[in-house]
């Protein structure tokens, strides 16, 4: 016996000793959350190079290539416009059509970001077996894939802007502040989604019928003072808060002059849009990394 724990120092030694003996840890345990942000500011490239790749896939079939990624949004609002400024002739908003693709493309980084996000880890499942990496990547490669969409479409509505007759002013600086707290914000609703669409594989389902009615609650097709002529009082304050509201009204309100706008005050509407940022952005995060070691099994 003596001769044997002398060739072999383990021999009777539990697991968890051994693990920590030789520094071996359970795989794809979560890192604490300083260590898991850390690793994943390590991947920004890894992010970058994957969004870009998902990017150009999605258009590689297409005779016209990356050219829809401007036709699609410019179809988008037509068929908008053709329904909701001439059939229902919103004649009440100056430059409707400005103010309705406003509306649409601002939206429409949050709609896509979420229902793509929903399927981030159920769709990469051979990815996150097959390579040990922070899973948030992926979620924050679909935000990053959709921000680059979002750059496109908001080439197409400077021109819409521009056409339409509204004049270039310094205030269309705020538009990138708007849009770069709505890209913190959609991070971290869609690392959210994310997690949830892993436990919950019927998610995708739902989230087109949830983005719509979300649409709908946010002003994109009609006059945002409707809701305070046809809203009790308690009921405006909650539709002010709402995040996608917010930033359709700071985008509306650096590109238009006379929109109609819900918020009291530009200052209160930049309140709810930095705090709805850090509160998801933040929240969102640390949701996520808390499901790290879920992802992938089973």
């Amino acid at each position: 016996m003596a001769n044997t724990a002398l060739a072999d120092p383990d021999a009777g030694l539990p697991q968890a000793q051994l693990a920590a003996r030789y520094g071996l840890r359970v795989a794809g345990e979560r890192p604490p959350l300083a260590e898991y942000a850390r690793r994943l500011w390590a991947y920004r490239h890894f992010i970058a190079a994957y969004s870009n790749a998902k990017l150009v896939a999605s258009f590689s079939n297409a005779r016209l290539g990356q050219l829809w990624q401007v036709l699609t949004p410019l179809t988008n609002a037509a068929v908008y416009y053709l329904i909701f400024g001439l059939v229902l002739d919103q004649k009440s908003i100056p430059n409707f059509i400005a103010y309705l693709t406003t509306g649409l493309f601002i939206f429409n980084f949050t709609q896509t970001t979420v229902q793509n996000g929903t399927q981030s880890i159920t769709g990469n499942l051979g990815l996150i077996r097959a390579l040990h990496f922070p899973r948030a990547c992926l979620p924050l490669a679909v935000m990053l894939t959709q921000f680059q969409q979002l750059l496109a479409s908001l080439l197409v509505l400077v021109g819409i802007v521009l056409v339409t007759g509204e004049p270039l002013t310094v205030e269309w600086l705020l538009l990138v502040p708007a849009v770069l707290l709505q890209a913190v914000f959609n991070a971290g609703l869609t690392m959210a989604v994310a997690r949830m669409g892993a436990k919950i594989a019927d998610l995708k389902q739902v989230m087109p019928f949830v983005m719509r009615t979300w649409m709908y609650g946010s002003g994109v097709l009609y006059s945002v003072a409707l809701f305070e002529e046809r809203l009790p009082g308690w009921a405006t304050r909650l539709v002010e808060a709402n995040p996608m509201l917010v930033y359709i009204e700071l985008a509306r309100h650096a590109l238009l002059e006379g929109a109609p706008l819900l918020s009291s005050s530009m200052l209160q509407a930049w309140s709810y849009a930095v705090g709805w940022a850090v509160v998801m952005g933040v929240g969102g995060f640390i949701y996520f990394w808390r499901g790290e070691q879920e992802y992938g099994r089973g």
